[in-house]
């Protein structure tokens, strides 16, 4: 089927659009993935939080990091002394293609990018702390949850990871690597796959960041759905799909902020999604609130103001949203339609929020603030589009068909058992 938009499509994907990676390197990356030697407790891995079983994600509006137990749907805020003391603030990104060369901002906020403003190669939460060496934005990125302390790191005073960080952000990565250099294994693995690595102790954070990142960059990577296809001229979409793609690249305006072949201009836009959950607290701004951009740049015009996500495979890694505020596509794609609306009639209901009693007085109270409402209410960046149920159907169709032919079939998957023999979620 001929499409009218066809000048405005993307150019196809291809393999050199993607940093190379070494599989001995991505191997080890796999394993340290699904290994909770990498947190604070030893209770939480990269993978609880992006699993494969979840399209690289967790399947929650808002994650239970540490403390928190079992995965998915079915993970629980744990009890006693070990329960999470906070819900993450915002929904776990999506990992796919972010090994592709031209992605140079990473985080909702964009926390970190590709700069050399600390002369390490990137401008990070870490700032100058953060080691040099580092491969790619994803090696830098996967750095940052191990230290973070309601994501992997744990409380003050439960392990000498939580301790450490609170002297400094770049304490704890020496600590963690010793204890993966002295597992036989991890030790042996580095050596034969790292050039510059003649013996186990000589392995650090950076080392250790890059076998993440080389894992993270090629287990993710995926183009070959049905729209992949289209692009390359090997099977065009036809019925739902292209109606929804014409709608997409036209009239519905989509492709204005999902633009080019990742489809994110990579750029920052208020949607003015409900606001719920703890809020990406500053230490000068306690409220449950998040705002977005601003948290990063501290420019007033960049408030509430959220990185445009990548859409392949979207279809696997509901719910949606930087707090992931709708449970579906359907529901999002009518929020970006009439947003005031949309707001209007959200319910607490659709926010996938496992119970966690302790908290529940936090989760919503930021909507009780008519004030703050109000500001998030007057900062929005998307034009109203009436749509019909039809082609809300038809953009749905459509955002389907980025889900790729092997996109659950990926190269390494989730390992049975890792070398700390501390058990895989």
């Amino acid at each position: 089927m001929a499409t009218s938009v066809a000048a405005e499509l993307p150019r196809p994907l291809t393999d050199a659009d993607f940093h190379a990676v070494d599989p001995a390197k991505a191997r080890i990356g796999q394993l340290l993935f699904y290994d909770k030697i990498l947190s604070g407790n030893r209770n939480i891995s990269c993978g609880t939080c992006h699993h494969h079983d979840l399209g690289g994600t967790d399947g929650l509006s808002l994650g239970l990091g540490e403390g928190g137990t079992g995965v998915g749907l079915k993970r629980t805020a744990g009890t006693g002394d070990d329960r999470i003391r906070k819900r993450i603030p915002r929904n776990a990104p999506a990992l796919w293609n972010l090994g592709a060369r031209d992605i140079r901002v990473l985080f909702h906020d964009g926390r970190l990018e590709v700069s050399d403003i600390y002369q390490n190669g990137f401008n990070s939460p870490a700032e100058e702390w953060l080691p040099q060496g580092l491969d790619t934005i994803v090696a830098a990125q996967a750095v940052l949850p191990l230290v973070a302390q309601f994501e992997m790191a744990g409380n003050p005073r439960e392990n000498e990871i939580a301790g450490a960080i609170h002297d400094r952000i770049d304490t704890a990565w020496p600590i963690l690597a010793k204890r993966v250099r002295i597992i036989p294994e991890y030790g042996q693995m580095f050596v034969d796959a790292f050039d510059e690595i003649g013996a186990p102790e000589e392995v650090t954070i950076v080392q250790i960041a890059n076998a993440l990142g080389a894992f993270i960059s090629s287990e993710w990577r995926n183009f070959d759905s049905p729209f992949d296809a289209h692009l390359r001229g090997d099977a065009p979409l036809t019925g739902a799909s292209a109606r929804g793609m014409e709608l997409f690249y036209g009239a519905a305006n989509c492709a204005s902020c999902h633009a080019g072949p990742l489809m994110s201009d990579q750029g920052f836009h208020a949607l003015g999604l409900p606001a719920f959950g703890p809020g990406r607290t500053r230490r000068f701004d306690p409220m449950p609130r998040d705002v977005g951009r601003m948290g990063e740049t501290d420019a007033l015009e960049d408030a509430y103001r959220f990185r445009t996500p990548m859409l392949r495979n979207v279809a696997l890694t509901a719910p949606y949203g930087h707090n992931g505020a709708y449970p579906d596509l359907a529901s999002m794609i009518r929020h970006h339609a009439d947003p005031v609306t949309a707001r209007t009639i959200w319910t607490r209901d659709m926010a996938r929020l496992p119970a966690a009693p302790w908290l529940q007085e936090i989760d919503f109270v930021i909507q009780t603030d008519t004030r703050e409402m109000a500001r998030q209410a007057a900062v929005l960046d998307i034009e109203p589009r009436a749509l019909s149920d039809a082609q809300v159907a038809d953009l749905e169709a459509f955002l389907h068909a980025l889900t790729g032919v092997t996109a659950l079939t990926r190269p390494l998957g989730r390992p049975d058992a890792v070398p700390s023999g501390l058990p895989v979620d």
